[in-house]
């Protein structure tokens, strides 16, 4: 059974994911974006209790907030980093991008492991199939569980909004292709653990995203409930 449980870090608000089997302990870590000794330490200490073992990163994509405690953590657990590399564009752009937050450049000195639209990701017990969304950048990927009805969406997808693609490399038409196309017709009850803000599922942003209008479409649960929003609370 998939474990879940969600840090939020950094200046910006950023997500972090850890997920792991049950009764095997086996996890990843997704977009570690730990900036503060404070916060590494909140993840690291949780890891320890929970008696999790972390096998991989994985990340949706290379943004500053997404990558700051990835070096970090990587050599901790001496685990290997996975990306989509057309995300290898963004690790540099964060050199330039984070003087004017006032925040001290990411360590983007580690390596990783390529991954690919449609590629199966066998780490744990349930594989994990790399959707490439581009759009917000142009190696960003969403991560789909389907035994769990789970999807990791990064910054591509969020409750109630989308990817910002104002952003050097983003791209709002291939943003939006990339959402239509390869997210909404995911079933409707499929989780997203975005990397920003609250947690949702397709059928509520297929139905009352608007930032997908005019494409949106009514979606009834089979129990005469139109849209179904999941509380944060509802993660571990």
């Amino acid at each position: 059974m998939l474990q879940i449980k969600v840090f939020c870090f950094n200046p910006f608000g950023e997500n972090t994911y850890l997920l792991w089997d049950a009764p095997s302990g086996e996890g990843v870590i997704v977009d570690p974006g730990c900036y503060e000794d404070d916060e590494s330490a909140q993840l690291y200490s949780f890891i320890e209790k929970e008696g999790v073992k972390p096998k991989a990163i994985l990340l949706t994509h290379g943004h500053f907030d997404h990558v700051f405690g990835v070096t970090e953590t990587s050599q901790k657990y001496s685990i290997p980093v996975y990306m989509h590399p057309d995300d290898s564009v963004m690790l540099e752009f964060n050199r330039k991008i984070v003087g004017p937050f006032g925040l001290s450049e990411p360590d983007v000195s580690f390596p990783f492991e390529p991954i690919y639209d449609g590629q199966e990701l066998s780490i744990l017990e349930h594989p994990f199939t790399v959707i490439h969304t581009p759009g917000h950048t142009p190696g960003g990927v969403c991560l789909y569980d389907k035994d769990s009805s789970v999807l990791l969406t990064g910054d591509t997808l969020f409750a109630g909004s989308i990817g910002r693609s104002d952003l050097p490399f983003g791209d709002y038409d291939k943003l939006i292709v990339s959402i239509m196309d390869k997210l909404m017709g995911l079933p409707a009850d499929t989780e997203i653990l975005p990397g920003h803000g609250p947690v949702s599922n397709i059928g509520q942003e297929r139905t009352h995203n608007p930032f997908l209008q005019p494409f949106n479409e009514k979606w009834d649960d089979g129990q005469g409930v139109e849209g179904i929003f999941i509380s944060s609370d509802d993660i571990i």
